[in-house]
């Protein structure tokens, strides 16, 4: 298990099948799932994993394990996946944290690193955050990212139409933001 990227306090690296229990603790969560009409089944956390997996065979990248550094716990996902939008195929930086550490900033940190990571390692003009227009937490992340809104479109996820907003940063106004 490579690490991918560090932060002050967490490391990045692939979810692999051992990671299963501590993403159930996140993805079944009906909280912290709210964004996506509720909690998952042990059926969907198999699927989310599986996706994940696969997208880092085929893309390179992937939502990735975040893993505070002190306890070496797994205490979220963040990373970049290819999104198709109306208007394309874009980079997204998405994240999720266990409800335990909400209020730490560590989604804004390891979305930071993600963020740069995408602009120096991926050929990219811009960095996309996609959140779903009552998730007011996950647009403040953007929003601390330097990121501004670009559209709105809407999801089909569940059975339920969700209006999102599309943030972005593109490469030349990028200047990994300062934490907040």
């Amino acid at each position: 298990m490579s690490v991918i990227l560090e932060t002050p306090r967490l490391q990045l690296r692939e979810l692999t099948f051992v990671d299963r229990q501590a993403l159930c603790g996140i993805l079944q969560d009906e909280t912290t799932m709210t964004a996506y009409e509720g909690a998952f089944d042990d059926h969907a956390v198999d699927e989310w994993l599986a996706r994940m997996l696969d997208r880092y065979r085929t893309d390179g990248i992937g939502l990735w394990a975040a893993i505070d550094r002190a306890s070496g716990d797994l205490v979220g996902q963040c990373g970049l996946t290819r999104q198709t939008t109306p208007e394309g195929t874009v980079v997204e930086v998405g994240y999720i944290f266990n409800r335990a550490v909400w209020g730490r900033g560590l989604a804004t940190e390891a979305a930071r690193a993600s963020v740069a990571h995408g602009f120096a390692h991926l050929e990219v003009d811009a960095v996309h955050a996609h959140v779903r227009d009552t998730n007011i937490a996950s647009m403040n992340v953007a929003i601390r990212l330097g990121m501004t809104v670009r559209g709105r479109f809407e999801k089909h996820y569940r059975g339920v139409t969700m209006p999102h907003l599309d943030f972005a940063v593109d490469r030349e106004a990028w200047s990994a933001p300062a934490p907040s």
